[in-house]
């Protein structure tokens, strides 16, 4: 491959397989790095419940940006931004390949893009926000800005209370932010994997099974241990995709087929505004993917698409 001045981006919804694509294309490049754009990857505590690339992976391959904070640390798409573009420059001098990849659209968006100049997060705040039920938090949206919460999805509590946070700590409305937004940079080439829905809830469905296997009660176990039942848990860290459920089956609340299929439903219902997100970032480049390919068949197509 020719010098290198931008990262390469393997994007799509969870459980599309982008993770291993990642790997099997930085094997086949031979001198490339991935780069995490995963909100909750990065927490140590909880690498089955997040999915993270195995120690396997990350020995075949050098990972930057997993399994590199604690749960009481938090996380918010700036600072990640600041971190993997920090990562990027350093993996460029070297002469090698950046590969970003992740599913977190804002993470994404800002390593790619730049970052927004909206506030950045306050902890304390979001604290507050997030303990509103979600009926108070949209009303308050609707009150302090009606046009960007007609542009807001009201019935999820994250985006709700980011662009409320945004409005209150900004003083101004969501469309500042927006139209104010000069990208500091362009992104560099794009793919997203695009998988059937049948066949992606399929593998949504495999791996909510597989977590039990491997240990995902005892993991989330010992976080509510170690973290005064969740309660030190940083707000990024608690809201980790998966972490209800298990709560929930742990505490007696449902049972463990009642928890792996709401698990399962989460991960679906998360991995379909994903899609929805993707399909309006136009500089990325769909890459199909059918149930049987292997990863070597995917990186090839990936590849050809990359060259023409």
């Amino acid at each position: 491959m020719s010098v290198f001045t931008k990262p390469l981006f393997i994007l799509g919804p969870t459980g599309c397989g982008k993770s291993s694509v990642a790997v099997a294309l930085a094997e086949q490049l031979g001198n490339a790095e991935i780069v995490s754009a995963d909100a909750y990857q990065v927490y140590r505590e909880l690498p089955i419940l997040t999915a993270a690339p195995p120690a396997v992976d990350r020995m075949r391959v050098p990972h930057h940006l997993v399994a590199c904070m604690g749960v009481r640390e938090s996380n918010d798409a700036a600072t990640h931004a600041r971190k993997a573009q920090a990562c990027i420059e350093q993996i460029l001098q070297r002469g090698n390949v950046p590969i970003v990849t992740g599913g977190s659209g804002l993470y994404v968006k800002f390593i790619s893009h730049g970052i927004s100049p909206a506030p950045p997060s306050d902890e304390a705040l979001r604290a507050e926000l997030t303990a509103l039920p979600l009926v108070e938090a949209v009303r308050r949206l609707q009150e302090a800005d009606p046009e960007g919460a007609a542009a807001t999805d009201l019935q999820n509590p994250r985006y709700v209370v980011r662009n409320l946070e945004i409005v209150l700590l900004g003083g101004k409305p969501l469309s500042y932010w927006k139209n104010n937004w000069v990208p500091e940079r362009s992104a560099g080439p794009g793919f997203c994997l695009v998988r059937d829905t049948e066949d992606l809830d399929a593998r949504i469905a495999r791996r909510s099974s597989s977590m039990v296997e491997m240990g995902v009660l005892q993991e989330v176990e010992k976080l509510l241990a170690d973290t005064e039942g969740g309660s030190a848990l940083s707000h990024t860290a608690a809201r980790t995709l998966g972490l209800v459920q298990v709560q929930r089956y742990l505490a007696g609340a449902c049972s463990l087929p009642d928890m792996v299929a709401e698990l399962a439903l989460t991960t679906r219902q998360y991995a379909k505004r994903q899609r929805t997100w993707l399909r309006r970032e136009k500089w990325l480049s769909p890459v199909a993917v059918a149930p049987g390919d292997s990863c070597s068949t995917v990186c090839e197509r990936l590849l050809t698409a990359w060259r023409t």
